[in-house]
């Protein structure tokens, strides 16, 4: 009985362990997905300007 029980507890440190990795790792996704959620609002400005400054050029061609 006494095995049974260590054996159950060596898995339950075992499983709060990797829960509490789970966490972490969690949180650094999440902190990741909020810098890259940044700059792909930072890229897409910077799209919407380039396409804007193409097509100001492209007014001034002749022949349009």
């Amino acid at each position: 009985m006494d095995a049974e029980l260590d054996r159950l507890e060596e898995q339950l440190e075992a499983l709060v362990h990797l829960f509490e990795a789970q966490k972490q790792e969690n949180r650094e996704l999440k902190t990741r997905v909020g810098e890259l959620q940044a700059e792909n609002t930072r890229l897409a400005g910077k799209v919407e300007a380039a396409i804007r400054g193409v097509s100001q050029v492209l007014e001034t061609l002749p022949g349009q």
